[in-house]
């Protein structure tokens, strides 16, 4: 696992080669908190209550908070194994001393480690001073675990949209359904205690409330029984997808037409 662990490492410094483009992008949760906080601000006010389904408005903002940080960190990784495949670098790759899928998994991670820090730092900031400090400080330390897991089980699913690329080349419309998929069940821009009692049901019974809502919940209200549920979750389905990973893996790579020869 040395390689691997190489691989992880040296992504985490490239990363860091421009400190200006990743403290760019990070700068685009400011105004997605504002907006939030105007809209949520609203709905509080309209309901005439401190407090919805469980949730406060601070708890709500710093939910929001998380679950952007969580959604704005994760790299494209669909892309970068589609266009590989377009332009013919998927055989030196594929060539490589190492697994594919590995290699991509510790990169990803590799690449995401600061843009989250920056995320949570910018973020956290104008959510601190909107509404004020976080509802409980133990939510700093059990939440990251949680996103590590998150980021495991989105790792799956992206990797198996980008092995379609093996098969079709233009994985656009897959990533797109994943995407609305993803903001719908998991959370992203409403949390899972305001939808319906049915559709709660659903969300939860899928992979994506583990790679948003889990995290992002556990971190506004966190407590040891949260976070073994949130772990335990993200464990059977990392299990679930891994396999199903590894089985579309081999599948693709008998379908795959290298470009350029």
């Amino acid at each position: 696992m040395k390689k691997y662990w190489f691989l992880f490492t040296t992504q985490v410094v490239n990363s860091l080669a421009y400190p200006g483009e990743l403290i760019g992008r990070s700068l685009l949760i400011l105004p997605f908190m504002w907006i939030f906080y105007q809209l949520w601000s609203v709905t509080f006010k309209a309901a005439g209550s401190t407090e919805i389904n469980g949730l406060t408005l601070p708890m709500t903002l710093w939910y929001l908070m998380m679950a952007e940080t969580i959604e704005l960190s994760r790299p494209r990784l669909g892309n970068t194994i589609s266009e590989a495949v377009k332009d013919g670098s998927i055989a030196y790759i594929l060539s490589k001393p190492y697994d594919f899928l590995l290699y991509h998994y510790s990169t990803s991670m590799g690449e995401t480690i600061f843009r989250a820090v920056f995320n949570a730092i910018f973020g956290g900031a104008i959510v601190w001073w909107l509404v004020g400090a976080p509802p409980h400080p133990l939510g700093w330390l059990l939440a990251p675990v949680a996103i590590f897991g998150a980021w495991t089980v989105n790792f799956c699913i992206a990797a198996m949209i980008g092995l379609s690329a093996f098969v079709v080349e233009d994985i656009s419309a897959f990533q797109w359904i994943y995407q609305k998929f993803a903001f719908i069940f998991g959370g992203l821009l409403i949390p899972l205690d305001f939808y319906p009692t049915w559709l709660q049901a659903i969300a939860h019974a899928l992979p994506f409330a583990s790679m948003v809502y889990g995290p992002a919940r556990l971190f506004v209200e966190p407590s040891a029984s949260a976070f073994l549920s949130t772990i335990g979750m993200q464990l059977a389905w990392i299990a679930a997808l891994g396999l199903l990973l590894a089985f579309f893996y081999r599948r693709s790579l008998n379908l795959l037409t290298v470009n350029g020869g």
